[in-house]
């Protein structure tokens, strides 16, 4: 394994800094996104940081939201941290100064990145901001990132319609939640999760993943039809296809492990809304962890 692996929250999460000794003290350790994992990691000894995230440009001190988290011992200023609504090349760049800083500050001179969500495509443009400097990348493994669109940005784009749900009541709350959602909340963010533009972004991303050993993670736990192909079966935000990068190409993608889990849903978010229990959250649940301390060596 690398020296430390590094999780990346996604989208609109509100991620806390955390090392190995410290962590939020009141409310979820590291988010309604990382707790979990971040866990999962302390306990078998390994080290492991999370990369701060908000909603907006700043420092994170509190999360006073849904599930959020207070008592933050280190705050890291804004330019190491990530704008979870903003846009992809963006928080690249933050996380890619973040990945310098411990570097420099905690001598990390090698790292496995675990990315939720966006924090997938956060983590593939951070690692081309970095063009080879800062932390080698060891591994990365991505949890129901959006590799080829998500059901908010192509219901956005207009490549998903309410025609698309086939009546299924959870997929059209989805639907009819998300523009408002977006409305109020992206910054950048939303318009860039949808297949059009990022079967673009990752064309410009050819030979960035080249010697890195990507596992893509997908679940699938909304499955009332079976097309379009570019929805069905989802986790609520993502497509299982999307999730696993299966039409990713070669060039952009030129060795991966994919896996499925098709009981699963997108985040605990999703789990809450609908009476599931949060370790079917792809996050929360320890044979995912499984997954991901085999794609990472150990």
């Amino acid at each position: 394994m690398a020296d430390a692996v590094v999780l990346v929250s996604g989208g609109a999460a509100v991620t806390p800094y955390t090392d190995p000794e410290r962590a939020a003290a009141a409310g979820l350790a590291a988010g309604n996104t990382m707790t979990a994992l971040r866990a999962h990691f302390v306990a078998r000894g390994i080290r492991v940081f999370t990369a701060p995230a908000r909603i907006g440009a700043g420092e994170v001190r509190e999360d006073a939201g849904w599930q959020g988290f207070d008592d933050v011992p280190v705050v890291l200023p804004a330019g190491v941290t990530i704008n979870a609504v903003g846009r992809v090349d963006d928080a690249g760049v933050a996380l890619a100064a973040f990945l310098r800083w411990l570097a420099d500050e905690r001598e990390v001179g090698s790292v496995d990145l675990v990315g939720h969500s966006m924090g997938g495509l956060f983590s593939r443009a951070a690692i081309r901001e970095l063009g080879g400097g800062g932390p080698r990348i060891e591994h990365l493994v991505t949890l129901g990132t959006p590799w080829d669109g998500s059901v908010l940005g192509d219901l956005l784009d207009g490549e998903l319609s309410e025609a698309d749900a086939h009546g299924d009541p959870a997929t059209r709350q989805i639907f009819a939640e998300a523009r408002p959602y977006a409305d109020a909340n992206s910054q950048g963010a939303a318009a860039e999760v949808s297949r059009r533009f990022l079967r673009g972004w990752n064309d410009a991303q050819a030979g960035v993943l080249d010697g890195i050993p990507v596992t893509a993670v997908g679940a699938g736990y909304f499955s009332a039809a079976s097309e379009p192909a570019q929805l069905w079966p989802h986790d609520g935000l993502v497509s299982l296809t999307s999730g696993r990068a299966d039409e990713v190409p070669t060039t952009v993608l030129p060795k991966v492990e994919r896996h499925s889990f098709g009981d699963h849903v997108h985040s605990i978010f999703f789990a809450e809304a609908f009476g599931l229990p949060w370790e079917r959250a792809l996050t929360w649940d320890p044979a995912v962890f499984a997954v991901v301390d085999a794609a990472l060596g150990d």
